[in-house]
């Protein structure tokens, strides 16, 4: 683990880390050498002047966080690097946020869904309210056939992460829509040190090859990376995941203007074992790992093109980022078995509840801003202009009735055309060598145009929000540094709920459109402190308040309008440094999260189904120990209540993940990966709703629906740098 000791100046400051990276004049020392710990392929530091004029003891900052005094503008706002998600395993490609302190990833369906999400006391179901970007490259899909603000990471190729910039919270006029959580910043190498060669065997008929290497071309340099991978799983009705990625990336120019072009095809496959009532497994109809309709599963596909220009200039930065992404998803399930379909259609075949959600998308953007370095009556100021411009196709998005995977009925099929346009100002002022602020406004605007298979839900509609923001920082005294950081933010709804009318499974029954922005506001208090020597230590109160948990249900293929609702917590976040080679890694955060209306009928209660009250992870890497290095991973998330009344709850779900690994020479390392290391029989996810089964009640029963973590596995890793 490499690091960097650094002298820093008693006006405080802050580096160019978050996902703005904007330049920050107040300490260019600290700003230059924090950008270089971040990694080798960032942009070459700014020169460091000569002596400042008062200093304090220097600090080290570590090669596997950028979360020191004077780098952020929250608490809860922070930079992984790749240096630490080298070293902790990972079970699935999304689990790199994880390293987001508070954020849990788990998964209720195949590997090539979506994965499921945990934050600030959300059940984020595929992404709703935590937005995500690649390389600038929105993750988050609006309108989505399974969910509102489906966020797959499937493409994602862990080795070529740089960094991950984080934020919590609306208090950024960056951050737009999906982002009242929060939003995570996923940012790719350049370039690679050495080549790297890697394949992977596992149990359960997980393969995976990884080739890898960058070099010069022309006047820049060229990345390529090709990954294959296979999984069965633990599941009675092996999974066969099959998955081919592909990734070339082209950067060139200098430090003083830098452009990247990217790349990305990705493709899968797969059967899936989605959610099972508990009672089947009670009565011996399914073992844990079973399936009751082994035709689930789906493909899915990704090609994005994308081109990153950072120009530094005289007086600030220009920046300008633009992509284009193409993708299509055919989803088979079944959530409730026989309780809509108990007929058969053929004397063998029984026809079931399997739906199918499908949807073709084309998706173009771009991004820009500018930043100016000033002063104002002797203060220092950096004033930033910013405009983001999204136009989603979908050609179409439906939701049929299937049996086996064959499509039987159509029950809505639309075509949407959405476009946003969002555009920012943000002025940081340095008042005192103690207390600097950071004012925003944000300005959206969303076009939706749906023409959908049932004439009454085609429509149009355009709706607007503003969205102010405002932090303080105080400090640093003591190496304790203080915020107040407030704001106000919106996530979208799916189009199709905008101008409905109509039930999509019932076009007799009326339903009211919903508004297509929904406000919310949230506030926090925190301080981030070095006081203990190797240690930062922060601590965030925070609450967020959102006018409607308004939520699209892909399942019905309707929108179900939720009450109003509020949260609020703790965070406490920890990273020690004990010895170069060993770091202690501690985030708890516990919440409580309410419906702030009360239902119509008074038996309904204000608890939010799916909402996490208590996080807790910790994790031990050891570094270069001489030839071995290696991580824990002990990761806990608790019960939740699965109905409003609270009358129905989750287990708790703590998992632990270790790896062991050898350095054989200077271009070769083993690793060996264990997951679920103590074979914990938890769930992934919890679902409290009425299913049949052959032979009951029309009406159906209430059950709990799980999806069970998977049992202990072994993966070895043999990679070869060249």
């Amino acid at each position: 683990m490499h690091e960097t000791r650094i002298v820093r100046e008693t006006r405080g400051g802050r580096p160019a880390s978050g996902a703005s990276d904007r330049q920050w004049p107040f300490n260019p020392v600290l700003r230059a050498l924090s950008l270089a710990a971040l990694s080798a392929g960032a942009a070459a530091q700014t020169p460091t002047p000569t002596a400042p004029p008062t200093q304090l003891e220097p600090v080290v900052v570590q090669g596997h966080y950028n979360n020191s005094i004077g780098s952020s503008d929250a608490a809860s706002q922070g930079t992984v690097t790749a240096k630490l998600i080298e070293n902790r395993p990972t079970l699935r490609p999304a689990e790199v946020l994880e390293f987001v302190p508070g954020i849990i990833v788990s998964q209720h369906s195949g590997d090539g869904k979506a994965n499921q999400y945990y934050l600030r006391g959300f059940n984020l179901d595929h992404g709703t309210d935590f937005a995500t970007f690649v390389d600038a490259m929105p993750v988050n899909m609006p309108t989505h056939a399974h969910g509102h603000g489906y966020s797959d990471l499937n493409w994602l190729i862990p080795e070529l992460v740089d960094r991950i910039n984080y934020r919590k919270g609306p208090y950024y006029a960056e951050e737009g829509d999906f982002a009242s959580a929060g939003a995570a910043h996923i940012r790719l190498v350049d370039t690679l040190p050495r080549g790297i060669g890697s394949i992977t065997f596992g149990e359960n008929g997980y393969r995976r090859g990884l080739l890898a290497n960058s070099g010069a071309m022309g006047d820049g340099q060229l990345l390529y990376a090709l990954e294959a991978g296979h999984n069965d799983g633990p599941w009675d009705n092996p999974e066969n995941f099959r998955r081919l990625n592909g990734v070339l990336r082209y950067s060139f120019g200098d430090a003083q203007t830098r452009s990247v072009i990217t790349a990305m095809g990705y493709s899968a496959k797969w059967s899936s074992t989605d959610q099972i009532p508990k009672r089947a497994v009670d009565q011996g109809l399914i073992g844990r790992f079973g399936a009751l309709d082994p035709t689930d599963g789906g493909e899915t596909s990704r090609y994005s093109l994308s081109y990153d220009l950072t120009h530094k200039l005289d007086d600030g930065s220009f920046k300008f980022s633009a992509y284009a992404i193409q993708s299509r998803l055919n989803l088979f399930s079944n959530f409730t078995f026989f309780l809509e379909n108990p007929v058969d259609l053929d004397p063998t075949v029984a026809n079931g509840d399997q739906f199918e959600q499908a949807e073709r998308r084309k998706v173009v953007g771009l991004n820009t801003s500018r930043s100016w370095n000033t002063s104002f009556g002797g203060r220092e100021v950096i004033n930033t202009l910013g405009a983001q411009v999204r136009h989603d196709r979908l050609d179409p998005v439906g939701l049929y009735g299937n049996v086996a995977r064959q499509r039987v009925s159509t029950t809505q099929e639309s075509r949407v055309r959405e476009t946003s346009v969002g555009v920012y100002g943000e002025n940081a002022t340095q008042w005192l060598p103690w207390l600097r602020s950071v004012a925003g406004l944000r300005f959206d605007r969303f076009a939706f145009d749906v023409d959908s298979s049932i004439p009454q839900n085609s429509g149009k509609k355009n709706d607007s929000i503003a969205s102010p923001k405002l932090s303080l920082i105080f400090g640093p005294w003591s190496k304790t540094e203080y915020f107040a950081n407030y704001g106000y933010g919106y996530h979208s709804n799916d189009a199709r709920g905008a101008t409905a009318k109509v039930a999509a499974k019932d076009p007799t029954v009326a339903v009211q459109a919903v508004d297509p922005l929904v406000r919310s506001k949230g506030g926090e208090l925190g301080l981030r402190t070095e006081l203990v020597p190797g240690l930062q230590s922060s601590l965030a109160l925070w609450h967020l308040k959102l006018d409607s948990e308004l939520l699209f249900v892909g399942d019905a293929g309707e929108t179900e309008p939720n009450r109003a609702s509020k949260r609020y917590g703790i965070e406490w976040n920890n990273h020690y440094v004990v010895r170069p080679w060993l770091l202690f890694d501690l985030d708890l955060a516990a919440s409580r999260a309410r419906f702030s209306e009360d239902d119509p009928d008074p038996t309904v209660g204000n608890h939010i189904p799916g909402a996490v009250n208590r996080v807790a992870s910790l994790g031990v890497t050891v570094t270069d120990l001489g030839p071995w290095f290696g991580q824990f991973q002990l990761r806990y998330f608790g019960p939740r209540p699965l109905i409003e009344d609270n009358s129905v709850r989750s287990s708790a779900t703590t998992l632990a993940y270790l790896r062991v690994g050898y350095k054989v020479s200077t271009d070769v390392k083993l690793a060996l990966d264990v997951f679920n290391l103590f074979d914990r029989k938890a769930s992934d996810i919890d679902y409290y709703y009425p299913s049949r089964l052959q032979g009951e009640p029309a009406g159906g029963v209430d059950d709990i629906h799980f999806h069970p973590v998977e049992p202990r596995s072994l993966r070895m890793t043999l990679t070869a740098n060249f």
